[in-house]
């Protein structure tokens, strides 16, 4: 009823049909989806690549911050500043300060290749993010475990391997799933350095023609892959929550 309402109330504004010729020309559509299309793999490489580093590094992120004693307290420190640092700088500015700033140093060794410093931005962000989701997944995981894991003799180290992380890494799959999807929306903000990848082809083509139905195109791809990856992490959680059922009824 409600999205019945929405679509009655906007379909009979003064305005809809200046609306719907800026953003509903399907000839337009048509014309630009295979060229939007090809620049919408930019963003699933951009996500692919920066995956694949977050997945590892937001892991051991994690180890570290979880690491037990005193000897270790600088260690903790450090990866507690870099968390709180990187999750609080917005993403766009860091794409800005590392995609600008870094070439600008003009020092050889130094790639100055813009997609180079969009997968490092979108790395550093997500590792922070992914970090606190896994040491979540490492704190559920009972101390008495860990310590029945040392007590056979296991060192901290092999108690992480064999004990904790398995647990853990399996128990937040449902939220890393989330991150992936956040991830893969934030690719368009990579579109301000000048790559050009769905959401800046689509503003090069509306340039062109000052018509707005190119953002449409860019935007049923985003959610062609976003919609998918919800409903499966909808799916883990469903499946996760039966199984403690299971466990608790045996």
């Amino acid at each position: 009823m409600v999205v019945a309402a929405i679509v009655v109330v906007v379909t009979r504004s003064p305005g809809w049909e200046a609306f719907k010729a800026y953003f509903f020309n399907w000839d337009y559509y048509r014309e630009s989806f295979p060229e939007i299309l090809d620049a919408f793999w930019v963003n699933v490489k951009l996500f692919c690549i920066a995956e694949a580093i977050i997945l590892p590094a937001a892991l051991l992120l994690a180890v570290l911050r979880s690491l037990p004693g005193p000897v270790f307290f600088p260690i903790r420190v450090l990866a507690i500043v870099y968390a709180d640092l990187f999750r609080g700088i917005p993403t766009i500015l860091v794409i800005f300060m590392l995609g600008f700033g870094m070439p600008a140093l003009g020092l050889e060794w130094i790639p100055d290749s813009q997609f180079f410093w969009a997968v490092v931005a979108l790395a550093l962000v997500y590792t922070a993010y992914v970090s606190e989701v896994y040491r979540a997944g490492i704190e559920s995981v009972h101390p008495s475990q860990a310590a029945a894991a040392r007590s056979l003799g296991l060192s901290h180290g092999q108690t992480l391997r064999y004990v904790v992380l398995p647990q853990a890494v399996r128990r937040v799959i449902p939220p890393l799933l989330n991150d992936f999807i956040g991830l893969q929306k934030d690719t368009a903000l990579v579109g301000t350095l000048g790559v050009v990848e769905a959401f800046r082809q689509s503003q090069i083509d509306q340039s062109a023609t000052f018509n707005g139905t190119y953002y449409l195109v860019a935007a049923t791809l985003f959610v062609a892959i976003t919609i998918p990856l919800a409903r499966f992490t909808d799916w883990l959680v469903a499946r996760d929550r039966r199984r403690q059922q299971a466990g608790r009824l045996a």
